[in-house]
């Protein structure tokens, strides 16, 4: 099948130029392909083409600026922007100009085709508003393809205010997330709040959350402002918020339903105009089997889910991430420092357990403990040795105990933990976090035989298949 529309290609590599155009050709479109951005502009104020593919650095301009003015002159004529430069800020730019996506190089030819695909025939979107600083900040680092989907995500949910809901390990960014979407959004202008639902005693979340009225429990003095209040025109970040107690929930909900809420003790409603961002390290899902977590509140937070990789699944970010936090180190005063390539690569064989913030905590260590301008191998293996609990008496030579491997780990969570341990469930928390790998394994030795693996474990069948159930294991038919 042929198709008449044209695509207009503008990128300075010409392997790439050639490549585009083959591809493109034989989908059936017209192709016609330029190194230089002036010759692009010629092309699109002359009316050509029905969609534009273009990159960021080209020899005359940069392929982001050219984009606005597309879109003023041609404003139903879409633009693909592609970049080598993979970093937050050109995921954003790009669509905070106009760009209809973002595709950071090296990209998958199909992935490409189906943008293509979307961009002539999506309906026309509004106009974009055009908000440029001057200023590459970057609140999140990285390059790796985990990285680039997060940042493509963001970029496309500031100019939205759906709910979001982030997850991942402790240490790995999610409040950076948040800032992000608030701080690039379009509640930019309004203050950007922030509740640790782990930090605060139960008893007292729903009062932190609505606010209250005096003489509304013992010790209500004064009308008490808030969260909600507080964040009115802004961004509510609900960090933890696995840890919400259940009455909590149910207030939230109605928030959430109906867009509004009454304070603790009041009776007059208040106008919610508040964007939410939640965050869990938790997993939600089974919360809500467990009880813990209402099901149709997860549903009403989970619009948008962003998921944030542990360190450990984009190692290749660790240079940049270790060069970012060297320079933060620098700007708060401390000796400016730099690693050797072997420092490097002994950074990129730990497991990270503290994820990123592990990671930033080490780096100022380094820049503050080491006279040296550049940091070797020795001395980080030396750091990263020193963060670990010293082993028990008797036990250094030996391999380590399954309980003294539960308790570096538990360490590792605390140091971790920005807001010290959590205040409660946390003896239901620490067994369910041990029980689904503990089943894992044992499933996966006895090839999914359920009677082996209950008699490796001590259990009844009947309870082993009762976990797998609320865990929500896999399991491999026909074994048993």
């Amino acid at each position: 099948m042929t198709d008449s529309r044209t695509i207009l290609v503008a990128d300075d590599d010409r392997a790439i130029r050639t490549v585009l155009s083959q591809a493109l050709g034989r989908s059936g479109y017209q192709v016609r392909a330029t190194s230089s951005a002036s010759t692009l502009w010629r092309w699109v104020e002359d009316g050509e083409g029905d969609l534009v593919i273009t990159d960021v650095v080209m020899p005359d301009e940069n392929g982001l600026d050219l984009v606005p003015r597309i879109k003023r002159v041609r404003p139903d004529l879409r633009v693909v922007v592609m970049s080598a430069q993979s970093t937050f800020m050109t995921a954003l730019k790009a669509a905070q100009r106009g760009a209809f996506e973002y595709l950071p190089k090296p990209f998958d030819l199909k992935e490409l085709l189906a943008v293509v695909e979307r961009a002539l025939a999506a309906p026309q979107p509004p106009a974009p508003k055009e908000d440029d600083d001057g200023e590459e900040r970057l609140p999140l680092v990285g390059r790796s393809p985990a990285m680039q989907e997060i940042y493509r995500t963001v970029a496309r949910l500031t100019t939205t205010d759906l709910t979001v809901m982030i997850t991942g390990e402790s240490g790995t960014g999610k409040e950076l997330v948040a800032r992000a979407l608030h701080d690039y959004g379009r509640r930019r202008g309004g203050p950007f709040v922030a509740i640790n639902m782990a930090a605060i005693p139960r008893e007292l979340i729903e009062s932190e959350l609505f606010g209250h009225e005096r003489g509304a429990f013992t010790g209500a003095l004064n009308r008490g402002i808030g969260r909600f209040e507080q964040a009115a025109g802004g961004t509510l970040f609900l960090d933890e918020i696995g840890d919400m107690p259940p009455e909590a929930q149910t207030r939230l909900l109605r928030v959430l339903q109906e867009g509004e809420f009454t304070t603790v003790g009041g009776r007059n409603p208040i106008k919610a105009n508040v964007r939410i961002v939640a965050a869990t390290h938790r997993d939600l899902r089974q919360s809500i089997r467990q009880g813990l977590f209402r099901e149709d509140l997860f549903y009403r937070l989970n619009v948008v889910p962003i998921r944030l990789p542990p360190l450990r699944e984009r190692l290749e970010d660790i240079p940049l991430l270790a060069r970012h936090f060297l320079d933060r180190a620098r700007s708060a005063g401390l000796p400016q420092k730099q690693l050797s390539a072997e420092a490097v690569e002994r950074l990129k064989g730990h497991s990270w357990p503290g994820n990123a913030r592990e990671l930033e905590n080490l780096m100022r260590r380094l820049a503050a403990l080491y006279p040296q301008e550049t940091i070797d191998a020795e001395a980080v293996a030396a750091e990263l040795s020193e963060a670990e609990p010293p082993p028990e008496s008797g036990a250094a030579r030996g391999p380590e105990s399954l309980e003294q491997a539960v308790e570096r780990h538990l360490r590792t969570f605390v140091s971790a933990h920005k807001d010290g341990l959590p205040v409660r469930d946390l003896y239901d928390r620490v067994l369910a976090e041990v029980e689904r790998p503990l089943l894992r394994l044992v499933l996966g030795a006895t090839r999914g035989n359920q009677i082996k693996a209950a008699a490796m474990l001590g259990l009844n069948r009947n309870t082993l298949r009762k976990k797998i159930r609320e865990l929500d294991l896999p399991v491999v038919r026909g074994l048993g």
